[in-house]
């Protein structure tokens, strides 16, 4: 039976600093910020997914955002490079870890960046924003990477988020969701269901109709318990001043065998 893991990474004592593009700059309490991490990996743990911490990066003020830092296909990790130069040590850790757990590894090189929250996976198909933190050379390199596994690569622009995971999740049927005025391309998704609240684009798939998302969107809750699914909600406000969301607090790892 292949077993669910989550990697997760510690919210360092900088996280204030964190960097933000699209967003106001807020005060960021870190004390509340670390109960709600430990909130969200509690819900995780509580729906039948393994935790696994990454070692803190405390200089690194963005490392509790471990998604960003690599994607995983099948049993391949492909270890990120991270648009922003100031994320760049972030993965070290993240690679000995999936390394342990018998992940195949490959990497992103110069000149490519890529950011894990650029990437959406439904099925065999990979959905790749190319924006600000994500380049055509990254997309090229995911490209070769996953198309010899399987992997449909789709690329995707993204100009008005900081991923396009910001801006688009999926439901357990392949539906995409998003919000419009985030989205630069809505065509570009076959099934797709437009939500109320800019965070409703987040949702986190734990098994079954099981949504993980953020307390931040009620009506968008709402619409999916209309839907048939079950929203599990967590509170987290204060790395959504910092452009974070349910999605980029973890990397789930569903095709690792026990």
């Amino acid at each position: 039976m292949p077993s669910k893991k989550a990697l997760v990474r510690r919210p360092g004592p900088r996280l204030a600093e964190g960097l933000v593009t699209h967003v106001e700059r807020a005060a960021v309490d870190v004390e509340l910020a670390v109960r709600q991490w430990e909130a969200y990996g509690e819900a995780l743990r509580a729906h039948g997914w393994e935790t696994v911490e990454v070692d803190p990066a405390d200089d690194c003020p963005d490392a509790v955002f471990v998604e960003d830092t690599v994607v995983m296909y099948r049993n391949v990790a492909l270890i990120a490079r991270p648009g922003a130069e100031s994320r760049r040590d972030e993965t070290a850790g993240v690679e000995e870890v999936v390394a342990g757990l018998g992940c195949s590894v490959n990497w992103i090189w110069e000149p490519g960046t890529l950011d894990g929250g650029d990437v959406l996976k439904i099925g065999d198909t990979v959905y790749v924003g190319r924006g600000g933190r994500t380049n055509a050379a990254g997309v090229q390199q995911l490209r070769a990477a996953f198309e010899p596994l399987g992997a449909r690569v789709v690329s995707v622009p993204v100009t008005k988020v900081l991923h396009l995971k910001s801006a688009v999740t999926a439901l357990p049927d392949g539906t995409v969701v998003g919000h419009i005025p985030l989205m630069d391309m809505p065509s570009l998704f076959g099934r797709f269901l437009p939500v109320p609240e800019e965070s409703g684009a987040h949702v986190v798939l734990l098994g079954g109709a099981k949504l993980l998302m953020a307390a931040s969107a009620p009506k968008t809750a709402e619409l999916f318990t209309d839907l048939g699914y079950e929203p599990v909600v967590v509170d987290i406000g204060e790395f959504e001043k910092l452009e974070g969301c349910v999605t980029c607090l973890s990397v789930r790892l569903r095709e690792l065998y026990a």
